[in-house]
């Protein structure tokens, strides 16, 4: 009976492991892609384009934003990859990836696409830094890496995108109220100790 139910255990994470690879896909300049369009009835395009802003701002303070008129948002971000096992896990890189998103009335597309992987190295003080000078094309990670490092860093990526485009579309559905997100952008209490 244990080894029935292990043996389902291992199939479906097998599953949910090559559903987030099977997230990306191929554009015709053979780079990976996360494309999806988005309806939003009854929201205008200059609605969708600010409140797009407003969420990378928030969301992804870090974000490098390239563009921003009022029918695209164009930018560069980055997330950090792990390796190892849920207890043992490490960082093993960084992947950067360009984001584009385009509005209209009552609808948005967007992509996430150029994904390049920096691995990590141990600097002097043992901290995992990027490597300078590496930046790999996704696409071609299968010569630089183990099948089983290039799969990991697909289905993180998958993962990532499938997130991102989640955070988006609620974001721009019911968008936070000004007084919440000026609350999270508020500076901490300071802790007064010369007083009792």
């Amino acid at each position: 009976m244990k080894r029935i139910i292990v043996a389902t255990i291992c199939i479906l994470l097998a599953k949910v492991t090559c559903a987030q690879q099977e997230l990306l896909s191929f554009d015709e300049h053979n780079k990976y892609i996360y494309y999806q369009v988005i309806e939003t009835p009854g929201l205008p395009a200059d609605t969708l384009q600010k409140r797009g802003l407003c969420f990378l701002k928030t969301a992804y303070p870090k974000f490098k934003l390239k563009s921003g008129n009022e029918k695209n948002i164009n930018g560069e971000g980055e997330f950090a990859t792990y390796s190892g096992a849920s207890i043992l896990k490490k960082e093993s890189g960084e992947i950067i990836y360009e984001l584009n998103v385009e509005v209209e009335d009552q609808k948005y597309r967007y992509w996430l696409t150029n994904f390049t992987f920096t691995p990590y190295v141990k600097d002097r003080y043992g901290n995992f830094v990027p490597q300078m000078g590496v930046n790999i094309p996704l696409e071609k990670a299968q010569a630089k890496f183990d099948k089983k490092d290039v799969d990991n860093y697909l289905n993180q990526t998958g993962t990532f995108c499938k997130q991102f485009g989640d955070r988006l579309k609620q974001f721009i559905l019911n968008p936070p109220k000004k007084e919440e997100v000026a609350k999270k952008e508020e500076v901490t209490k300071k802790v007064v100790t010369d007083k009792w």
